[in-house]
C-alpha cells in the first residue's frame, strides 16, 4: 500500500496502538477497555481514552488479573468486545481464566459463543525490571488451542493488526515490546488493518534469512546493515503473527536463501524461535545448505543487574554471528 507524505504522519508505536483502540472505541460502542491505571493513562496507550468515552467504557481494575482477565470472558460471552490491559505481562496468576475458560469455551460449547477479546500484553524486559516483571511468555500461548497470538514491530503494523485483533471474534494475545514502543514510523490518517498470518520481509537479501519477532526486528535490520558491509545479503523476515504463522513466506524465503536465522526475545528452550526452526527443518530440509542457527534468552531469570541483563539477550552482533555461521 503506498502512500505519500501528506497521507501519513510519523508517530510513535504506543501512539498507533492509541489511534487503534480509540478508532475501533468509536466504530463499535461494545468495544470497552479494562485493566491496571488506564483511566490514568500513565502506561501510554490508553491515554485520553477515559477522557473521550467515560469510565464506563474505560475501567480500572483492581491488581487481580485472574479476576479481571476472567471477567471479560464473561462480557466477551454475552456480546462484549473487552480489550484488557495488563501493565506488565503477569499471565501466570491467570492461567485458569486464561487456559481453562478464554481458550477453550468456544470449542466446550460447540460453537454456540464466541469471545472476541484482545488481551494486551506489555513486555519489559531490558530494562532492570528483575524476574517478575521481564516475562515473555508468549511462546506457551502457542502451544495453548484457542488463542491466537500477535507480535507488531513498528507503528504500520501496530495499528492495523490491533484493529484486526479487536475485530476479530476469538481471544488474541496481542504482545507489546516495551524496547520499541517509544519507536515512530509512518501510519496513515486512512483506516486500515492487516490480516492476521500474513508475514512481512522488512528487507530483501539472497544469502541468508533472518526471522525476527517484536523488537528482534530492529536488531536483526541492523545485523543485516553491518553484513551488508561485509557483502553478505540478509533477508529480514517478521512474522508479525504467531498464531496464525505465516509458514509458507518462512519457507519461501528460505528456499531463496538457503539459510536460517531465527531470532526471539524469549526464553530459548520451547520459544517461538525454535518452533519456527522445527517447521523449518522439517518441511524445508532440502532448501538448507547450512544448520539452522537458533537465538533466544538465556535459560535463567532475569537479573536486576544492569551488568548482566544485557548479556541475557540476542543482540545485533550476536545476530550477524549466528548469520556468518551458516555462511562457513
Amino acid at each position: 500500500m503506498t502512500q505519500t507524505a501528506e497521507q501519513t504522519r510519523n508517530i510513535t508505536l504506543t501512539q498507533a496502538l492509541n489511534e487503534a483502540m480509540r478508532e475501533e472505541m468509536r466504530r463499535d460502542e461494545r468495544v470497552f477497555i479494562m485493566g491496571e491505571d488506564i483511566q490514568s493513562g500513565v502506561y501510554g496507550a490508553s491515554a485520553g481514552l477515559a477522557q473521550e468515552f467515560g469510565y464506563e467504557r474505560v475501567r480500572d481494575c483492581p491488581l487481580s488479573e485472574n479476576a479481571f482477565m476472567g471477567a471479560a470472558v464473561g462480557a466477551a460471552a454475552v456480546g462484549m468486545r473487552p480489550i484488557v490491559e495488563s501493565a506488565f505481562c503477569f499471565m501466570w496468576v491467570a492461567m485458569d481464566s486464561l487456559v481453562s475458560q478464554a481458550s477453550k469455551m468456544r470449542y466446550m460449547f460447540g460453537g454456540q459463543v464466541d469471545l472476541p477479546i484482545v488481551y494486551r500484553a506489555s513486555l519489559y524486559y531490558g530494562g532492570s525490571m528483575a524476574a517478575h516483571h521481564s516475562d515473555r511468555s508468549y511462546p506457551l500461548f502457542m502451544h495453548i488451542p484457542g488463542f491466537k497470538v500477535v507480535f507488531a514491530s513498528n507503528s504500520y503494523d501496530g495499528k492495523g493488526l490491533m484493529k484486526t485483533a479487536i475485530r476479530d471474534n476469538d481471544p488474541v494475545l496481542f504482545c507489546e515490546d516495551r524496547t520499541i514502543l517509544g519507536a515512530r514510523g509512518e501510519v496513515p490518517e486512512d483506516d486500515y488493518a492487516i490480516p492476521l498470518g500474513v508475514a512481512d520481509v522488512k528487507r530483501e537479501g539472497t544469502d541468508v534469512t533472518i526471522v525476527a519477532i517484536g523488537g528482534m526486528v530492529p536488531r536483526a535490520l541492523e545485523a543485516a546493515d553491518t553484513l551488508a558491509q561485509e557483502g553478505i545479503s540478509a533477508e529480514v523476515l517478521d512474522p508479525r503473527t504467531l498464531v496464525p504463522l505465516d509458514r509458507q513466506a518462512i519457507l519461501d524465503s528460505v528456499a531463496k536463501t538457503g539459510r536460517l536465522v531465527t531470532v526471539d526475545m524469549a526464553h530459548k528452550t520451547c520459544s517461538a524461535a525454535s518452533e519456527i526452526a522445527a517447521i523449518v527443518a522439517m518441511e524445508g530440509f532440502w532448501s538448507l545448505q547450512a544448520p539452522v542457527q537458533r537465538l533466544g534468552t538465556a535459560n535463567v531469570h532475569i537479573p536486576f543487574s544492569t551488568a548482566l541483563e544485557p548479556l541475557c539477550y540476542p543482540t545485533a552482533e550476536t545476530i550477524a554471528d549466528a548469520a556468518r555461521a551458516t555462511l562457513e
